[in-house]
């Protein structure tokens, strides 16, 4: 490696004070140097290697499949609520009663918001996996769970 002093120009801005280096300034490797900390902080600890996730493994990122199968689950849950919701807006079949024309109602409502807290409760459940398999499948059994049969077959 050649030691050109201006290789290191691109890492500076215009203006920033020149470093000085003095003959005895470089650690030798393996030296226990005392890591220069800024005015009213104290080193803890010995220095050592600093662990890091492999680069293919990254906490929070997806993979571009998981990611678009995330979307297209989405795009089906969204079509499923509202489908819920045309269906619940042509139901005609409640009782009569205070009681029961509530509890139809309060039903009608948790069907039209099944979807979203099916999808809630898969992330909520699933946060901790390591894998992305048992989330896909609980939102692969949600879509075959939460079809909206009045929709579909035409009831009324």
């Amino acid at each position: 490696m050649s030691s050109d002093p201006h290789d290191d120009e691109a890492l500076t801005w215009a203006g920033d004070p020149e470093p000085v280096e003095t003959p005895g300034s470089k650690s030798r490797p393996g030296a226990d140097a005392e890591p220069a900390v800024a005015g009213g902080w104290k080193v803890v600890g010995k220095p050592g290697r600093i662990a890091t996730a492999p680069a293919d493994h990254r906490p929070g990122q997806l993979s571009s499949v998981a990611l678009v199968t995330y979307g297209i689950l989405a795009g089906i849950y969204l079509l499923y609520t509202i489908g819920w919701l045309i269906a619940a807006q042509r139901a005609t079949g409640a009782p009569a009663d205070i009681v029961g024309g509530a509890m139809f109602t309060v039903g009608l409502w948790f069907a039209v918001l099944s979807p979203a807290f099916w999808i809630a409760a898969t992330f909520w459940v699933t946060r901790g996996s390591a894998s992305l398999r048992a989330r896909l499948l609980a939102l692969a059994v949600g879509v075959l769970v939460l079809a909206p049969w009045p929709f579909i077959v035409g009831a009324n």
